[in-house]
């Protein structure tokens, strides 16, 4: 009998001596921020699924700045061909490029649609205005759940390099931590036009 207490209380001591290691917390905080980061890239493909409307009504009307909608199929092609994994939020050369590609795409789309609102006879179809408030609607989403995963990773990067959490991430589940989004001076590329318009 004595024998069988000795051995639950060693059972249960074990118990709370892995969970103050991070036992689970680690894996808990690490699956959240992965989850986040699938809501990023659904955020970042309903943005790119709007682009070819936005290509069509640059076409139709003929605009003038072909090299401007030249750069936005080849910035989408570009961003759409690098394939992120979760395993990949820890390797930060994969991450880089991968940022870097859709800074890229935003930056070529703020242009885009620049010019778009520049002619008149677009920026004042129905098409464009629901479009644009599409394109709106998508670039929000995109920032608000890259800094919900900035928090999500932040969370679980600061969970792994905590004493005694530590322990259990280095020795139990190797964690690396996770990359960050960075601000970029394209994350916000829209520009006002009204001003120009209104000299038109």
């Amino acid at each position: 009998m004595l024998k069988r207490i000795s051995m639950l209380f060693a059972l249960i001591l074990g118990s709370v001596a892995l969970a103050s290691c991070g036992i689970n917390s680690v894996p808990t905080k690490e699956e959240a921020a992965k989850a986040q980061w699938g809501n990023v890239e659904s955020a970042l493909q309903r943005r790119s699924d709007l682009i070819p409307g936005l290509v069509e009504i640059a076409q139709a009307e003929a605009i003038s700045e072909r090299n401007i909608l030249t750069e936005v199929i080849d910035a989408r092609a570009r961003a759409t061909a690098i394939n992120i994994t979760t395993d990949d939020l820890s390797d930060p050369e994969t991450f880089e490029n991968f940022q870097a590609s859709q800074n890229q795409l935003t930056q070529a789309l703020g242009q885009l649609r620049t010019v778009i609102e520049s002619y008149p006879e677009i920026s004042s179809s129905a098409a464009w205005a629901d479009l644009r408030v599409a394109l709106d609607e998508a670039n929000n989403l995109v920032n608000t759940e890259r800094v919900r995963y900035n928090d999500a990773a932040r969370d679980y990067n600061t969970e792994i390099r905590t004493f005694p959490s530590t322990i259990g991430a280095n020795i139990i589940h190797g964690s690396e931590p996770l990359e960050y989004f960075e601000a970029s001076e394209t994350d916000n590329p829209d520009v006002d036009l009204s001003r120009i318009i209104d000299e038109e």
